[in-house]
């Protein structure tokens, strides 16, 4: 079996919470989705599943955090900056906060942060390796 990460995130409603990652192009898997959680597929490497909160207890005892808080930051590299400014504006039409950090642009490397609507944050980013400046280029 291939080496796979599920990101597992508390959310107050599956509906828009699903809603939110498909507009961002994620993929619904219904295999692993019912009335408590659902599987949002962003790559053959990378799923997100989306619990509800009565769902998120059942695996652990720890306060989920709240929505002003952050608990961790996940990057999903993206084709071109335009996919980075579509997917911002995406989570701004769909619940979510375009530009939750400001935005970084190194001209190799251009990242924009959102949060969905229960505050995750995300950091869209595309790079450019052939254009890192090397230590040659630095001086």
């Amino acid at each position: 079996m291939s080496r796979m990460i599920f990101v597992n995130l508390p959310v107050t409603d599956l509906d828009v919470s699903m809603t939110f990652y498909k507009a961002l192009g994620f993929v619904n898997n219904p295999q692993f989705t019912d009335d408590t959680a659902a599987c949002m597929v962003w790559s053959e490497a990378i799923n997100v599943m989306l619990l509800t909160h009565a769902k998120w207890s059942t695996f652990t005892d720890r306060p989920i955090p709240p929505a002003t808080s952050s608990e961790v930051m996940l990057a999903l590299s993206c084709d071109s900056r335009e996919a980075v400014d579509a997917m911002n504006e995406a989570a701004t039409d769909n619940g979510g906060t375009a530009d939750a950090n400001p935005v970084q642009d190194l001209g190799f490397m251009y990242n924009r942060n959102l949060a969905d609507p229960d505050g995750h944050i995300w950091e869209p980013m595309w790079m450019d390796p052939t254009a890192i400046p090397t230590d040659d280029q630095a001086n």
